[in-house]
């Protein structure tokens, strides 16, 4: 089952979990008021996977690829590293499927603090499209995931601020639906 909180401010190494003192865990069902969705698979049988081809088909997930972000596998990685750690949002859902290894999507919430949502082998999660949001491994420095997208992907992320985006109004108006 996925584990999520709320971080602290601490500016010490992105890659540490940063759990607020006392914990302040978030449940599934916060995360879905956000508009986060999370399935647990078995990563081990992705090629084949009745389950996984299921929620393509229901949600349109025509396009897949698998990243490796790993410092000897990933081109530019520090540059990469960086780049998903910068605050930023997208026009469409991102679509994440943990096929090995970890790392933290990190989402903000209605009064805009900071959850972190701790991914590792068999997680698959979607962010819509809009959520302010950033990515960064955990100290393995290491996943394998699977990227997927309705229709072709887009790959551009818009660093906050970018409040004028339609995509960002759409997603306001579901969190003022939720409230």
């Amino acid at each position: 089952m996925v584990e999520a909180w709320y971080m602290d401010e601490s500016p010490d190494d992105q890659r540490k979990p940063h759990r607020l003192e006392p914990d302040c865990p978030v449940g599934l069902e916060e995360l879905r008021q956000l508009g986060v969705f999370y399935w647990k698979l078995d990563a081990d049988k992705y090629e084949n996977d009745p389950e996984l081809e299921k929620i393509r088909r229901d949600r349109n997930y025509s396009w897949m690829d698998i990243i490796t972000i790993r410092k000897d596998k990933l081109p530019n990685y520090e540059e990469k590293i960086k780049m998903f750690y910068e605050e930023h949002l997208h026009l469409d859902d991102e679509i994440r499927y943990i096929l090995d290894g970890s790392g933290y999507f990190d989402v903000r919430d209605k009064e805009d603090r900071w959850i972190r949502i701790f991914m590792e082998k068999g997680d698959m999660i979607t962010l819509p499209a809009g959520i302010y949001h950033r990515f960064t491994l955990d100290e393995k420095n290491y996943v394998k995931a699977m990227r997927l997208f309705v229709g072709e992907p887009v790959w551009t992320a818009y660093n906050r601020p970018a409040d004028h985006f339609d995509a960002r109004g759409q997603y306001m108006k579901f969190l003022a639906q939720t409230a």
